[in-house]
């Protein structure tokens, strides 16, 4: 399983905005430290929280300061964008990270964006549609793109640069609430990320039945999808007992529910008093908070619940202090992360071998110090 996080970012209308965007970049170098192994970076426009409005710059930026760690767009809004330049921009980054990008895309999600930008959200799944099905195209690079829609025209147009990664680079589309996500990962062969608790605003769903629509959709097209590649974005936050955990994060959960969720976008939220939203989101399994015991059962939870994802990624809030939000990720990163990745096979192995033979192996060490003594003992004096 791999294990990353998912960056949108949410930052409190009020503190400076300048020093927020470090702590993003900074928590990718701390992430990149802990060995986790990707980060994508969300692009939005309004609504005064998510405050990056160009996942490709940071993405830049933030390669400059790691060493290991993949860098996704998660996501490129496609309707607000030409999907030529979109594709150019990954592709120029694909080189210059020697190969560390990822694209995700998505519709927009913010209602306020699209209204700013005149975009009917009726047509906003459909461009997303058209846009990647071109945005493929280019990236594969086999002969010139002419296409013409409502909203972009292309006249036999290649890429001067093709992808570092070969054949390409990797591919993801989110997937929320409507079918449309999963329908179009399924139709090109592109990974999945999923909300771990899918939203039921229009449409009652499940992880299970998104799978199983993203599967059907890339038989029905000639495409694979691999559970391996499907990736769940979950809330969590650790600490070293469950009660601190909640303490953590107790006031600025409610804050970012209350005043963004639901206060800023008009999302229904939990009716619970704002310092009670952590335990309901925790009750109702939307959120993982607690030890790295309780992250651990968390996760199973999901594997159940999903039929089996290859990847975790947290949402990166802002809602605690920086030093426990960083303790959070370290303890990901020392309990949690090796139990789904095997890095502790051979060790807990050794070590079960080891004391299965403790007894013998210490009548052996008895022998070869009483020999070594009286060897030493019958030298002349």
């Amino acid at each position: 399983m791999t294990f990353g996080t998912f960056m949108a970012p949410f930052h409190r209308v009020g503190e400076n905005p300048t020093l927020a965007l470090e702590r993003d970049l900074e928590l990718i170098e701390w992430l990149d430290d802990l060995g986790f192994d990707e980060a994508w970076v969300g692009e939005h426009h309004s609504g005064g929280w998510e405050t990056i409005a160009s996942p490709e710059v940071f993405i830049a930026t933030a390669a400059g300061r790691t060493r290991h760690i993949r860098l996704g767009t998660g996501v490129v809004s496609l309707p607000y964008h030409h999907p030529y330049m979109v594709a150019n921009r990954m592709v120029l980054l694909d080189h210059l990270t020697r190969g560390r990008v990822m694209l995700g895309v998505g519709p927009g999600a913010l209602a306020s964006d699209a209204n700013m930008f005149c975009i009917d959200p009726e047509r906003q799944r459909e461009m997303m549609d058209e846009s990647l099905g071109v945005i493929m195209q280019l990236l594969d690079g086999s002969e010139p793109v002419t296409c013409e829609t409502d909203w972009f025209k292309l006249r036999d147009a290649t890429l001067q640069l093709r992808p570092f990664q070969k054949p390409t680079l990797p591919v993801a589309v989110a997937s929320v609430q409507s079918p449309a996500g999963v329908l179009l990962a399924g139709k090109h062969g592109a990974s999945v990320i999923s909300l771990s608790v899918p939203r039921d605003t229009i449409r009652s769903t499940s992880l299970k039945d998104q799978w199983a629509i993203a599967e059907k959709e890339a038989a029905e097209h000639g495409k694979t999808v691999r559970r391996e590649d499907w990736r769940l974005s979950v809330g969590c936050h650790l600490a070293e007992t469950r009660e601190q955990a909640f303490e953590d994060i107790r006031v600025g959960a409610g804050q970012v529910v209350t005043e963004y969720t639901g206060g800023t976008n008009g999302n229904p939220i939990p009716d619970v008093p704002a310092n009670e939203i952590v335990d309901y989101m925790v009750e109702n399994n939307q959120w993982i908070v607690g030890t790295p015991d309780d992250c651990m059962a968390g996760i199973e939870r999901l594997q159940e619940a999903s039929g089996g994802f290859g990847g975790l990624l947290l949402r990166a809030e802002d809602w605690a202090p920086r030093d426990k939000l960083h303790r959070s990720y370290e303890l990901m990163a020392r309990y949690v992360m090796p139990q789904f990745q095997g890095s502790l096979t051979g060790i807990i192995d050794s070590q079960q071998r080891s004391a299965s033979m403790k007894e013998s192996l210490q009548a052996n060490r008895r022998a070869g110090l009483t020999r070594a003594t009286e060897t030493y003992l019958a030298r002349p004096q």
